[in-house]
């Protein structure tokens, strides 16, 4: 009898879903296959032909990704991003997971927090195309035309999406452990910063991911913002190159693995809060 039953639990496997994991797998595989390969190869090697194209390098060879790092000016690049990149980071999940406690605990409560909230989600629909134009001038008019106007910029595009995020976190989070504090006579901003704050780590992982992801990769702003300046960061100076003749793929695909390291490894780092955050950020 129970032979019976454990065979009549035994689910079977949903062909549809695993054939499109597949698919979805591939499309992911294939493209970094391609920057690899054509990473490693020697310009001579590249041919017009698919099999040429697809074909392994004849030898592992990093010349490609010592010259990417001389035309990019990597270091220099590399610091410029991850000074833009880190500064957004911390000023987001500071800002925004403030903004989120305040507006979610008290959006139930006032029809101010409830059009505050909609508001600042209403952000999310705006396209950056629109308020591109005003922003070069508003920035260059305040002197922000620097690294700084692009971080303050940041700070506000990546607003909306987290401050949903928080606030949707805290409904997962009971009142009891705030009036408890209240009661042992902390104020609201002891309570936000020892309680709330640490219990929000796995969102806290989530922003800092999402928005990392964002502003690592963005060539758009900086462009706009600090064109002509001098401190490109690595998107920016890897535009050198793409030239009006042609596309150098060989060192564009190696400085691509080069700029893809930090942000793999920061993800590698978070991934453990990443999944637990977004699902019950999701809640509602």
């Amino acid at each position: 009898m129970r032979k019976n039953k454990d065979s009549a639990r035994v689910e079977k496997t949903n062909w549809t879903v695993t054939i499109l994991l597949i698919i979805g797998c591939l499309t992911i595989a294939f493209p970094l296959y391609m920057a690899i390969v054509i990473a490693f190869k020697q310009p001579s090697e590249m041919t017009n032909d698919i099999a040429g194209i697809l074909s392994l390098p004849s030898k592992l060879s990093f010349e490609n990704f010592a010259e990417a790092m001389r035309v990019t000016d990597f270091w220099h690049s590399l610091a410029n991003s991850l000074l833009i990149s880190v500064v957004a980071i911390v000023l987001s999940v500071l800002i925004h997971s403030l903004a989120g406690y305040v507006i979610g605990r008290n959006m139930g409560k006032s029809k101010f927090y409830k059009f505050t909230y909609l508001y600042i989600v209403s952000g999310m629909f705006v396209p950056f195309a629109i308020l591109m134009m005003p922003l070069v001038k508003q920035t260059a008019s305040l002197g922000l035309a620097n690294r700084l106007g692009v971080i303050v910029l940041y700070v506000v595009f990546y607003m909306p999406m987290n401050v949903l995020l928080y606030s949707g976190y805290l409904k997962n989070i009971p009142l009891a452990l705030e009036e408890a504090a209240r009661v042992d006579g902390a104020s609201t901003w002891q309570t936000y910063w020892k309680i709330i704050f640490p219990i929000m780590k796995p969102m806290h992982a989530t922003v800092a991911v999402l928005t990392a992801l964002g502003t690592w990769n963005d060539v758009m702003t900086p462009l706009v913002i600090m064109s002509g300046g001098g401190q490109n960061t690595l998107p920016l100076a890897q535009l050198n190159f793409q030239t009006q003749f042609g596309t150098n793929y060989n060192l564009a695909f190696a400085s691509y693995l080069l700029a893809l390291l930090p942000i793999l490894i920061f993800y590698i780092v978070c991934q453990k809060q990443i999944i637990n955050g977004v699902v019950n950020g999701a809640v509602k």
